[in-house]
């Protein structure tokens, strides 16, 4: 059997150029000077899925807010926001697993004027690697659980809210 031939609409994109044409918009930061932003108050917000939070591990103090809600909560003009979401200068920096789905969450955040959204360069994965803290990461704990722990924000979602995607699909390429 062989494959179907597709052809693209006129004006359709790749994935891959939506993830550059996002990434050219956007000041991403690598761990460290993440971690940085968040000690002067930027908000880490992770948009893992819980199973996968769970699966590789959390960021103390970081924002859980699943992909599927993100706009909702972060947008000021929002009935649904989140008390962070205190006007359009926000210093947001979004997390997933491998810093694929993170560049094209941060990018709709600058769509929606939080002109200092950003995403970290590898997401959780390079966070850990780096050594910086983690809390229920398989073989390492880097910070103790209790009150400085991931915080969930997930709870309801906007009308015509995208499924929850997760972050990189097949889980093997790296950024």
């Amino acid at each position: 059997m062989s494959a179907p031939t597709l052809t693209r609409p006129s004006g359709a994109r790749t994935i891959d150029e939506l993830l550059e044409e996002a990434r050219a918009r956007l000041d991403r930061v690598t761990p460290q000077e993440a971690a940085t932003r968040i000690a002067r108050g930027a908000v880490l917000v992770d948009i893992r899925p819980a199973a996968q939070r769970a699966r590789e591990g959390e960021v103390p103090g970081a924002l859980a807010v699943e992909r599927n809600v993100l706009e909702w909560r972060f947008d000021p003009a929002s009935d649904a926001r989140l008390p962070e979401a205190t006007g359009y200068d926000v210093d947001v920096i979004v997390l997933c697993s491998e810093g694929y789905t993170s560049s094209l969450a941060a990018d709709a955040l600058r769509s929606l004027g939080l002109s200092r959204a950003t995403d970290v360069v590898g997401g959780f994965l390079a966070w850990a690697a780096a050594g910086l803290p983690t809390r229920g990461t398989p073989g390492r704990v880097t910070a103790p659980p209790g009150p400085s722990g991931s915080r969930s924000a997930s709870g309801r979602s906007g009308p015509g809210a995208p499924a929850s995607a997760g972050c990189w699909p097949g889980g093997a390429r790296r950024s």
